[in-house]
């Protein structure tokens, strides 16, 4: 197959990915949040860890290393833009505008980079790449989720000890 076809095929679905994400985080906005649905969604994302079953998909240790980097730098916005919202003892995730941006914004880099990166790197390395950036982007935003969620909760504690 063609490597444009491949590059622009897992470009369609990558937006279609990032549009369904935009309405799911809306509609989990709506309910209280948990540690539970916090780490949930990455280790449901980790079995695409499969890929590297096959040869195509492997990544160097250098390469493995340059997207551990980007994808601890690209959380860093999504980090400092996710808030919480207390209410009697639940805690709720505030839907926030500036994450459809922020979200927009990683994609289109992604998007650009894939272009550029796959013009001399193979499709299955690429690839490879790419769900690792956002395997390691996703793990460092939630893992900090928990940290933000669970000192929320230890307020609340303390709060109700009083």
């Amino acid at each position: 197959m063609n490597n444009t076809v491949l590059v622009v095929s897992s470009t369609i679905i990558a937006l279609f990915m990032a549009i369904t994400m935009i309405f799911v985080r809306a509609k989990v906005a709506q309910r209280p949040t948990s540690v539970k649905r916090i780490i949930l969604p990455p280790i449901f994302m980790s079995s695409g860890a499969l890929m590297y079953i096959f040869p195509v998909f492997r990544l160097t240790l250098l390469e493995i290393g340059e997207v551990v980097i980007v994808g601890i730098l690209f959380s860093i916005l999504l980090i400092r833009f996710t808030k919480f919202d207390i209410s009697g003892q639940d805690i709720y995730l505030i839907p926030s505008r500036s994450f459809i941006f922020i979200l927009i914004g990683l994609l289109a880099v992604r998007i650009i980079f894939k272009f550029i990166i796959g013009s001399f790197i193979s499709f299955g390395t690429t690839s490879g790449m790419f769900y690792l950036l956002a395997l390691v982007m996703i793990v460092s935003w939630r893992i900090s989720m928990v940290w933000k969620y669970l000192q929320l909760k230890k307020m609340i504690i303390q709060e109700k000890t009083r």
